[in-house]
């Protein structure tokens, strides 16, 4: 094929509205017309590796079911109570990648099922995604995307900021307040060393009616990371440290789908400003 033959075949496409996969030649990574590559495949694991709190490799595969392009977290081979609230949850883990990160945008959608499992009763419809992993441990050493919901009193938590021991970050949240407030518009530097950082409250989010809820994490190696639920940013928080590492998404009390996993890296950091307008 000429030059101009291959000219002539993308204009064409590009015509016909058929988007074109970017390559990047320096690691032949398949790109969206965005930027963004594919993390899960819909097919299989390539590129991620399981983790269950009991070590279990088979159970783990059952438990981060493949169906229908999506990961299905307690699909239909689980009854709907599993080991309901027996203190051992031996089905929580994640599915992680294999591969670290820092400077990126990582977008996923989920949607909640009707099963329960583990210790539902205190958390309940509660899964999360944790980022800038340094020890895959159950639970690990990272920052978490908390995606929950606590149909008890009806409150979307998808969006809070989780911080375990050994991870560090400055949350701002308004005065005589819980929630996050951006210091610019008065919030106030967290002192507490609370491990729990909600997000600010909203109603736009899905809950238990088997729609779709978009989530974005917005990070930029040390420098700061950005929660967004359906498009509105809910929380954020500045000096991270850890600056880096593996994604994980978690199975934890209650049946989940995930799907639509992808990432846009950035060499360099990104001015909050860019995100926030």
């Amino acid at each position: 094929m000429t030059i101009k033959t291959m000219f002539l075949s993308a204009s064409l496409l590009f015509c016909m509205g058929v988007p074109l996969l970017a390559q990047d030649q320096s690691n032949s990574k398949v790109l969206d017309k965005d930027g963004f590559e594919t993390l899960f495949n819909g097919k299989n694991f390539d590129g991620w590796y399981l983790k269950l709190r009991n070590g279990d490799d088979a159970l783990a595969k059952k438990v981060f079911a493949i169906e229908n392009d999506m990961v299905h977290v307690f699909n239909d081979a689980f009854p709907k109570e599993y080991e309901l609230n027996t203190g051992e949850n031996n089905t929580h883990g994640l599915f992680y990648t294999k591969k670290k990160y820092s400077k990126y945008i990582l977008k996923f959608e989920y949607k909640w099922g009707s099963r329960v499992a583990n210790n539902f009763e205190r958390w309940q419809y509660d899964a999360g995604v944790y980022y800038h992993v340094t020890n895959d441990a159950v639970w690990p050493t990272g920052i978490e995307y908390q995606v929950r919901y606590d149909q008890t009193t009806k409150r979307n938590h998808t969006g809070d900021l989780i911080r375990p021991k050994d991870v560090k970050y400055d949350w701002y949240s308004a005065k005589d307040s819980e929630t996050y407030l951006h210091p610019k518009e008065g919030g106030v530097l967290d002192t507490s060393k609370s491990w729990l950082h909600h997000a600010t409250p909203t109603r736009n989010f899905k809950a238990l009616d088997d729609q779709w809820n978009q989530c974005e994490i917005i990070v930029m190696g040390d420098v700061y990371t950005i929660h967004k639920l359906n498009g509105d940013i809910v929380n954020m928080a500045f000096n991270l440290n850890p600056s880096s590492g593996i994604i994980g998404f978690q199975s934890e009390t209650a049946e989940i789908y995930y799907r639509n996993i992808k990432i846009k890296e950035f060499e360099e950091v990104i001015p909050a400003e860019t995100f926030l307008e």
